[in-house]
């Protein structure tokens, strides 16, 4: 059998729809009869007149007028479309009924609305849904608190808010100390339910109208209204409390935490986001420098923001320099102990200003470390070497490279590509390390170490003793020169202590079949003293200091063009 079609209001009253006319000039409203399934509970009265309905509408009561004014009039039999979302509810105290109405209006002589009919329908699952996509654009997944790009925004707000009604507000950001080891140590799972801990640790100690977010992986952002410079140090000390004075229960055990924190108080200190999250940063770094778990609130420092300037100065200065290849180099002369012959000479970075001053390896290697831009000046340094070695087939020289730069893949390529380019000029070539450098990962530093010999290259541990380099880690290295610190080599003639370490250095270098360089040395005292020691080669004032005149002849500007 051909089953019965039920009657049109059954099929939209199960579909929770209902349909309704409304008379726009009289503001009267007429309701299908299946209008008690869409809005159970609701009295007829509340839903005669588009006036009373709209005192039940949410977020505003404007909603539907403001729909049928939104939409261009069409003149017509068919009426003009129109949708609306909104929400529905009797008091505050009901739940919110969500509703979808779609319809068509119909313009009078004037163009404007006279009458409409449409339907509602009852829409709480998507709204749901839509909710809980918001809620998860809002807010960190792990935590549930806000996310970075929702903390700034309310950091904004913040600053604006208090700029305007001329109120105190401070931003932290909370760090917990050493993540990292937790994550190592016990996993990553571990390291979230600890970072879930401290956030609901932080939580507890809010007041009502902060804000708390999940700034990045181990650092929460805080903004405290109404909060003065004395109410943000009491409540520093209340989050660090909060944070370390209870371990964390984690599935692997019990976990002890510590956080430090930084603070900008607002406006004062900081009238956008970008200052408050930097002086922020400045001072959880400056914290955690001093004392992990402690905190520190951002002040004016003159001979801070003095030295910021120089930076940014010296900056522009050195990229200008390399751009207008402004880099240049100075050699000093490395002689034998015993016969005085020239065995290489070390290249020293020298910065011609343009102006007949020249900046020294001093003045431009620590602010070029200090600013990320000493790969930059390292590249250019082996351009020039290897320039000068590709030019005078009959010298060797030697160059310094940061620490950066032993695990720069970008300097291997151009060494690489200089060294196939330039057959015989690897052979010429020392490079020398610090002794800081060698002993921060022995494996790492091994690596590039076998990958410059296997060039042909030698290497050189620079400054040797200022660290703590045993000679164990001299033969694991397979260095082919050692240079003594000369601050232990200048005083050799007037310091037992130093006699006594610097021939011990020497003696224990010959027994492993390492070269030795005495580093500074002033007289003929002190190098009579060496060669009695058996130090292979000398170096310093009694030698010659570095000089930008090359020993060897002609400039090598055709030999090797400067890389772009």
């Amino acid at each position: 059998m051909t089953p019965a079609l039920p009657q049109a209001s059954d099929i939209l009253a199960a579909l929770g729809q209902a349909v309704f006319a409304w008379d726009i000039a009289s503001d009267v409203i007429v309701w299908g009869e299946q209008v008690s399934a869409v809005f159970p509970g609701i009295p007829a009265e509340r839903l005669a007149t588009g006036a009373e309905f709209a005192k039940l509408i949410e977020p505003a009561q404007s909603l539907r007028t403001a729909a049928l004014a939104q939409t261009s009039a069409v003149h017509g039999a068919d009426g003009t479309p129109y949708r609306v979302e909104y929400g529905v509810r009797m008091s505050a105290s009901d739940p919110v009924v969500w509703v979808e109405e779609t319809g068509r209006w119909f313009a009078g002589p004037d163009g404007r609305p006279t009458r409409a009919i449409g339907s509602v329908r009852i829409n709480n699952e998507r709204h749901a849904r839509d909710e809980e996509l918001s809620k998860l654009a809002r807010l960190d997944p792990l935590t549930g608190e806000l996310n970075r790009s929702h903390l700034i925004a309310a950091l904004a707000e913040s600053i604006e808010e208090t700029t305007r009604f001329r109120s105190t507000a401070a931003f932290m950001l909370v760090g917990i100390d050493h993540l990292a080891r937790v994550n190592d140590a016990f996993g990553f799972d571990v390291a979230d339910a600890v970072i879930l801990d401290v956030a609901k640790r932080i939580r507890a100690r809010l007041r009502g109208g902060d804000v708390l977010g999940r700034f990045s992986g181990n650092k929460f952002g805080l903004i405290l209204k109404n909060c003065t410079v004395d109410d943000m140090n009491v409540a520093a000390e209340r989050f660090l409390a909060g944070i370390r004075d209870e371990v964390v229960p984690t599935k692997s055990g019990p976990v002890s935490v510590t956080a430090s924190i930084g603070a900008v108080s607002l406006p004062r200190y900081a009238r956008n986001t970008d200052e408050a999250v930097n002086r922020a940063h400045e001072t959880l770094d400056a914290a955690k420098r001093r004392r992990v778990g402690s905190f520190a609130a951002w002040r004016p420092d003159a001979a801070r923001d003095a030295q910021r300037r120089v930076n940014i100065r010296v900056t522009d200065e050195i990229v200008t320099a390399l751009n207008e290849r402004r880099i240049k180099l100075a050699y000093e002369p490395v002689v034998a102990t015993a016969s005085r012959e020239r065995a290489f000479h070390e290249c020293l970075v020298r910065m011609d200003q343009g102006d007949g001053q020249v900046l020294l390896a001093p003045d431009i290697v620590p602010v070029a470390e200090r600013l990320g831009l000493i790969r930059l000046v390292d590249h250019r340094v082996l351009e020039l070497v290897v320039a000068e070695l590709a030019a005078a087939p009959d010298i060797c020289l030697s160059l310094n490279i940061s620490p950066d730069t032993t695990m720069d893949p970008d300097w291997w390529a151009g060494i690489e590509s200089l060294m196939q380019a330039h057959p015989g000029v690897a052979e010429r070539l020392i490079v020398e390390i610090t002794e800081t450098v060698a002993i921060q990962d022995i494996d790492d530093v091994r690596a590039f170490v076998g990958r410059l010999k296997h060039f042909g290259s030698r290497i050189a541990i620079d400054d040797f003793g200022a660290g703590y380099t045993s000679f164990r880690n001299l033969r694991k290295l397979g260095v082919d020169i050692v240079k003594i610190d000369g601050a232990f080599v200048q005083n050799i003639t007037r310091s037992a202590d130093d006699r006594a370490f610097v021939q011990t250095l020497i003696d224990l270098a010959r027994r492993l079949d390492i070269k030795t360089v005495a580093e500074w040395v002033q007289d003929e005292e002190a190098a009579s003293m060496l060669l009695d020691w058996g130090c292979d080669y000398i170096q310093g004032r009694l030698i010659g200091l570095a000089s930008a005149e090359r020993p060897w002849g002609a400039r090598p500007d055709s030999a090797l063009p400067a890389a772009g």
